[in-house]
């Protein structure tokens, strides 16, 4: 039997966070997604075995500056793509800058120097992301879905989709359908 499931990366990701911090008996406080503030001293040892519990869920602890903030444009770009109440009328340039306080001209240079590709190709990877998770859950239509991610048209929508993924947005719906139909004629 196959199933679909829907989850939201922030909650599980905090969840595991948060399992492991109790687990190890950290005592903290997590200040943002991604952030957390030891509210003690802990030893090497407790440190290494933390941070190698987590690498099980693909976390790990970045200690390097600029990787820090790396990961901070990372968190705020999927926040900013798939938080729900997160409605962002402004441009990403305008609300990463904001959010980060540096310039988007600096973060972009420190983004690009060190993942080799720019933050926008990273919010159009985020945004189909989550155009995907959309037409799994079947709840909204392509137009509502563009309008829900901010483009002007669902034809814009359509040409990251292809671009990014290789079919449109319709053919992945229709793909999605066809396996949903095998699936229920498996069960019966």
């Amino acid at each position: 039997m196959k199933v679909f499931i829907k989850f939201d990366f922030n909650s599980v990701c905090n969840k595991v966070l948060k399992e492991n911090l109790e687990r190890f008996d950290i005592k903290h406080k997590i200040i943002g997604f991604g952030e957390v503030e030891f509210l003690g001293k802990i030893s090497n040892e407790k440190l290494t075995l933390f941070n190698e519990s987590l690498q099980n869920y693909g976390i790990e602890i970045v200690e390097n500056q600029k990787s820090i903030l790396i990961q901070k444009i990372k968190d705020v770009i999927v926040d900013m793509v798939f938080n729900e109440e997160t409605s962002v009328n402004v441009k990403s340039s305008v609300y990463l800058a904001e959010k980060l306080e540096h310039s988007y001209g600096y973060l972009s240079n420190v983004f690009s120097e060190v993942t080799y590709t720019s933050i926008e190709n990273f919010i159009i990877l985020q945004k189909i992301e989550y155009t995907k998770q959309l037409i799994l859950s079947d709840q909204l239509s392509l137009t509502e879905i563009a309008f829900k991610l901010n483009y002007s048209s669902v034809a814009h929508l359509s040409s990251q989709f292809k671009n990014t993924t290789g079919i449109t947005p319709s053919a992945f719906q229709r793909i999605i359908k066809q396996r949903r139909e095998i699936a229920s004629q498996k069960i019966n």
